[in-house]
């Protein structure tokens, strides 16, 4: 006898909550904000549309089906089953930081509050959550499938990303690694900056592209990959020029089967991934760690 489908509804805290756990009362949190020339009551009615989205969608599950919730802090110690459709209420980036937790699961994007979110991952209204519910469990939806990126290290660390993968220093110093990409005849550079970023078509809506823009659209040579495109791009940060480090490897791409491959020379570097720096792998001196496209795809619902 087959489980019945289990929706996993993902939220995070709003704004409001955080403002009254930390004052104490709705009063207080008034306070504390008018005396920054800010009213609270714009901060309450964004929660009042995200709980009121939560309301509906909740209701939109059919009654034999099982449902949870999960908040966003809560994501690295909650496990997905096969069966499940994840329906994230919020904004974009709520699908990229639950979209390393799944292995195939459909995921419905749900807009609570339209117009100020871009919706390019949170595609629907609250009131679409039954028909699609209803179309993810029949097979008959259409699922959009982006392309995600990862970073293996040399002694089995992994870790996932929507929107692109970053590799540097802690803080704000100085990242020291050796850098190369795997198809091009072993040339490695020694390089100082402040980190690498390695990003996928939808995190050309975001922090890549804006790499991309200073860089002025990569020269002209790089093209912003489409969120479905088995193509990433790589960015390194403000590489310092010196006599033991170079700047001669600072952008490119890579396609399905390249990987950029960087060797730790700092006593510590990171890589995290869509911004969740609390679920980084940590690397020491003389770690290797290899980024690419990941087999790996995010089913969205369109």
């Amino acid at each position: 006898m087959s489980l019945a489908p289990r929706v996993v509804l993902v939220h995070r805290t709003t704004e409001y909550e955080e403002l009254v756990a930390r004052h104490g009362t709705h009063g207080q949190a008034a306070f504390f904000l008018s005396s920054r020339g800010r009213d609270i009551e714009e901060v309450a009615e964004r929660h009042r549309r995200d709980q009121r989205a939560l309301t509906e969608v909740t209701s939109a599950i059919p009654l034999t089906w099982r449902r949870t919730r999960v908040e966003r802090a809560d994501l690295d110690r909650f496990l997905f089953a096969p069966e499940d459709v994840v329906v994230v209420v919020g904004q974009d980036g709520l699908v990229a930081n639950v979209a390393k937790y799944l292995a195939g699961q459909p995921v419905l994007g749900i807009d609570t509050d339209p117009g100020r979110n871009p919706g390019v991952l949170v595609r629907h209204r609250p009131a679409d959550a039954a028909g699609l519910l209803a179309s993810a469990q029949s097979g008959s939806g259409t699922c959009d499938e982006l392309t995600m990126v990862e970073a293996v290290a040399d002694d089995t660390q992994r870790l996932v990303a929507l929107n692109e993968i970053y590799l540097g220093a802690a803080g704000h110093r100085t990242a020291r690694y050796r850098l190369g990409l795997e198809d091009d005849g072993g040339v490695v550079e020694a390089q100082a900056s402040s980190g690498v970023i390695v990003g996928t078509g939808t995190g050309a809506t975001g922090w890549l592209r804006s790499v991309w823009q200073e860089r002025g659209g990569g020269g002209g040579r790089l093209r912003l990959p489409s969120p479905t495109e088995e193509r990433l791009l790589w960015f390194v940060r403000e590489a310092w020029p010196s006599p033991a480090t170079g700047t001669s490897l600072v952008a490119g791409e890579l396609a399905a089967d390249n990987r950029l491959r960087l060797t730790v020379e700092s006593e510590r570097l990171v890589a995290f991934g869509d911004g969740m720096e609390t679920d980084a792998v940590e690397l020491t001196w003389g770690q290797t760690v290899r980024v690419g496209v990941c087999r790996d795809r995010l089913r969205l619902l369109d």
